[in-house]
């Protein structure tokens, strides 16, 4: 096969696979680093410092990977298949009712780093089969990577005002990964900006986080917050996270090319444990055992339960503050306080009752 048939190949076999779309970057990715180095500068990272200690070697994929010549790129839809044609109004009903616990969408099924890396693998291997033995290495999240700018120049989309990468067929509810290759492919072409003049994404951020366009500040996100940071949540930004217990989707679900958002065939990402229909105070009842065992194969498991803990404890504290709390909370937020290992934890419930009017 000569190599425009291989990216062919590579593309029907990602559709085969559950993949969305199949794209090929170059690994020249220098223009990207001034920026990059700008953001961290500025802070913008937090207390995730593995983003500084990478550096620059975030924008050389043949630095991060040695033999690297060609990155091949993918994109996967993630809405649940059950997910109903008035999903955007439903999870802003969900963010109304201060006694839900709200899960960002992509974390209520499989855990999607296993998900992706398995079928990238599977794509690797075909592609091995093809072409013969072949040097390679599968992303998805999960190392120094400029997934969305590999995405963007390899047509996956473009980048959003919210920084996340955007498909006119699909908007930005999707995940990304990559599979580096020894072996030189002709990329694919990159699509073009349609936000135009629409700041939706940066007004609806609850917290400000958006500072600008295509500029985030993680420490003000909340999905950073909440998943991310493992300290204390700033006080002031406690209010604005409402009932959002992991994650947020408030920015996605602002922006109006997510009316074209598409359904996932895969039911890997259908939710778990109730995770889009529980309340605060059912999920706070959860022992670690109980956590570790209901979280088994999530992308949650990750934060751990001290820190699981701590957001409910927001989020309850916003609840008595709406005055819209179920009955249990302060007492439900007192056994948190007394038996709580954790001194973050205590100090959340603490905050939390203090917000009863």
């Amino acid at each position: 096969m000569d190599q425009q048939a291989i990216v062919s190949k590579l593309q029907a076999w990602g559709r085969e696979l559950g993949f969305s779309q199949i794209g090929v970057a170059g690994v020249d990715l220098r223009t990207a680093e001034p920026g990059l180095e700008a953001w961290l500068a500025a802070g913008f990272h937090g207390s995730m410092h593995y983003m500084a200690r990478h550096g620059a070697v975030r924008a050389r994929p043949a630095e991060l990977v040695p033999g690297t010549v060609s990155v091949i790129t993918a994109r996967m839809d993630y809405l649940p298949r059950t997910t109903s044609p008035d999903w955007v109004a439903h999870e802003h009903q969900r963010l109304s009712q201060p006694g839900e616990a709200v899960v960002s969408v992509y974390a209520r099924g499989r855990d999607y780093h296993k998900v992706l890396r398995q079928r990238l693998q599977q794509l690797a291997d075909r592609l091995a089969q093809a072409v013969g033995p072949l040097g390679h290495r599968v992303f998805t999240d999960s190392a120094p990577v400029l997934e969305a700018e590999l995405a963007t120049r390899s047509g996956l989309g473009w980048r959003g005002k919210h920084t996340l990468v955007l498909h006119r067929e699909a908007g930005s509810m999707f995940f990304l990964g990559e599979l580096f290759v020894d072996l030189a492919l002709p990329a694919t072409a990159p699509t073009t900006d349609h936000c135009g003049s629409c700041s939706a994404c940066i007004s609806a951020c609850p917290t400000g986080a958006i500072v600008a366009p295509y500029r985030l500040d993680a420490r003000r996100c909340i999905s950073y917050l909440t998943i991310e940071h493992d300290g204390d949540i700033p006080e002031a930004l406690r209010p604005a996270m409402g009932n959002r217990i992991y994650g947020c989707d408030d920015c996605q679900l602002a922006c109006p090319w997510n009316k074209f958002a598409q359904r996932s065939p895969l039911p890997d990402f259908d939710p778990r444990g109730g995770l889009d229909s529980a309340s605060l105070l059912t999920l706070l009842a959860w022992s670690e055992e109980q956590f570790l065992r209901h979280t088994e194969g999530s992308a949650i498991r990750r934060i751990g339960h001290a820190r699981w803990q701590r957001n409910i404890a927001v989020a309850l504290g916003n609840a008595l503050r709406a005055g819209q709390a179920e009955p249990g909370t302060q007492a439900a937020l007192q056994r948190l306080i007394d038996s709580s290992p954790s001194e973050v934890v205590k100090s959340h419930a603490r905050w939390a009752l203090d917000q009863n009017p």
